[in-house]
């Protein structure tokens, strides 16, 4: 069992001076993506309310990540959960003013509780030709947050990363691109899955914090009836 991490927010200030490798499929793809449209995600981890995890693991109770579900109408990645963000535009300067951009309009989070911690390698996510950089942050002073345009997405919540690494609610979802088989990693939390681009970089980030328990990496997890490709 990993340590318990006494204080996350450097662990991740670290990880993203560091940085990492997505997994080898999508970092080949990446040297093909150069006429992908380039976009972030806000990756916000705090004490995002005081109710704390039901899973007691190595992680502090109240660490909390911020996600979303997309709304079931739109045209990529439908009715899945997802880090607030979006594509860059023109007025952004770089990923981190976009993802900043993008949450507040998608959740209504007041900007100036948020400290931006840095950036992680850009990922790339062939299914709807993006790059996708995550940008980790730190939920510095709590505001209230709801889902703002329907027409995006649904519903605004937080959900406990002990929750998230206990074992019991991990697997991989299984699927087929293109003629291919592919397996992803999955969350299974409070009757949502979260998988995807999500699920999978949750995973990433948690394999090289050092905060994941041993899991049962042939569990199956089954997608629900709102989740799209």
């Amino acid at each position: 069992m990993p340590p318990t991490s006494a204080d996350p927010r450097s662990e991740l200030v670290a990880l993203c001076e560091r940085g990492l490798e997505w997994r080898p499929d999508l970092t080949r793809a990446l040297a093909d993506a150069g006429g992908a449209r380039p976009a972030a995600v806000l990756v916000l981890f705090g004490v995002l309310d005081s109710v704390p995890a039901r899973s007691a693991g190595t992680m502090p109770r109240d660490l909390d990540v911020l996600l979303l579900r997309r709304a079931a109408t739109l045209a990529s990645h439908a009715g899945q959960i997802a880090f607030p963000g979006g594509r860059l535009e023109a007025s952004d300067d770089g990923p981190i003013a976009a993802a900043l951009r993008e949450a507040v309009e998608e959740t209504g989070l007041d900007p100036d509780g948020i400290d931006p911690l840095g950036t992680l390698p850009p990922m790339p996510v062939p299914v709807s030709n993006h790059v996708v950089t995550p940008v980790p942050a730190w939920w510095t002073r709590p505001s209230e947050v709801a889902a703002v345009d329907h027409d995006e997405s649904v519903e605004v919540f937080r959900v406990p990363v002990a929750d998230l690494l206990d074992p019991a609610n991990r697997g991989n979802v299984v699927g087929s691109y293109q003629g291919r088989t592919w397996r992803s990693p999955a969350f299974e939390v409070g009757g949502r899955v979260v998988w995807g681009v999500t699920g999978l970089m949750l995973s990433r980030m948690f394999d090289e914090l050092g905060w994941v328990e041993p899991w049962d990496e042939e569990r199956v997890v089954e997608r629900d009836d709102l989740l799209g490709a």
